[in-house]
């Protein structure tokens, strides 16, 4: 069943990352759910995109769009400010910006191992660490963090943004445990391999060198992530998921999909390393 906001009710989110993606559907979701939500995005005069679908939905007076590259501390101060000027409280921050970095642990640049964790680990703790004062004084709030199935697993390929992804989880455990006296939830949402945007700005862009030892296996993994990607259904499953998880009164600490991710996930808990490394690197080999 579909939660919605009752009405009369206005709460407020921050979702980071908002010009495409599930960023972007997550926005509207929420606007349509009756919150007012502050846009980050790094470059706000790519903002249009995200205004005409919220004019479209009838929603566009919910939604504020906000400056806000998360790896510059004093602009996330800034715009955790501005969204507090805006609304006056913040209800749920939902940190889904990010980027993806891929390639083979030998043949990434270590600049570009850095910018991987920067943007990913580091720019959520500072969007955090920043909204945090707030939840804590209001005595209540959600921090939903977007994972990923490679916050779980690690796939050739993938150093990087697993790297970046399982430092997220670690960081939301100890997180929840914290905050919780205070009235705040902490939510992990791990997706698998959806078709937005963030496929054609990263993992399809993944390459090596001519004569890399490692070429046969990249032509693996692209094909694989790509199977896996259109077959994994409408990104608007993960914004409607989101949605359901900022109107719950008590939400879980960790949400998976689509079924296939789930079915991952609990392989990866229940079978020997060995026989489950046995049976990924089959399904990378998989033709169709």
């Amino acid at each position: 069943m579909r939660r919605i906001i009752p009405a009369g009710d206005h709460p407020t989110a921050l979702v980071t990352g908002t010009s495409s993606g599930f960023g972007l559907l997550i926005s509207l979701e929420l606007a349509k759910r009756g919150f007012k939500v502050a846009a980050g995005m790094r470059r706000p005069q790519a903002a249009d995109k995200l205004m005409e679908a919220a004019e479209l939905a009838g929603v566009a007076g919910n939604i504020s769009v906000i400056e806000m590259d998360i790896t510059n501390e004093n602009q996330v101060l800034a715009a955790v400010e501005e969204a507090k000027k805006l609304f006056g409280t913040i209800d749920v921050l939902v940190n889904n910006a990010g980027g993806v970095w891929g390639g083979f642990a030998e043949e990434v640049p270590l600049n570009l191992w850095r910018e991987q964790m920067e943007t990913n680990f580091i720019g959520n703790v500072s969007v955090t660490r920043a909204v945090l004062p707030l939840m804590r004084t209001q005595g209540r709030g959600k921090i939903i963090q977007m994972s990923s199935i490679s916050g779980l697993i690690g796939f050739p390929g993938f150093g990087p943004y697993a790297a970046s992804k399982f430092a997220l989880e670690g960081f939301s455990e100890c997180l929840a445990l914290e905050v919780k006296p205070y009235g705040i939830d902490v939510v992990l949402v791990e997706p698998g391999s959806y078709g937005t945007d963030i496929w054609e700005k990263g993992f399809a862009a993944m390459q090596a060198p001519p004569h890399s030892p490692y070429l046969s296996m990249l032509e693996s993994v692209l094909a694989y992530a790509r199977r896996s990607a259109s077959a994994s259904g409408n990104p608007q499953e993960v914004a409607d998921l989101v949605g359901d998880i900022a109107c719950s009164r008590r939400p879980r600490f960790r949400y998976m999909l689509p079924r296939s991710t789930v079915w991952t996930a609990r392989g990866r808990k229940w079978l020997p390393d060995s026989l489950f490394r046995i049976v990924l690197m089959s399904a990378l080999k998989r033709k169709a």
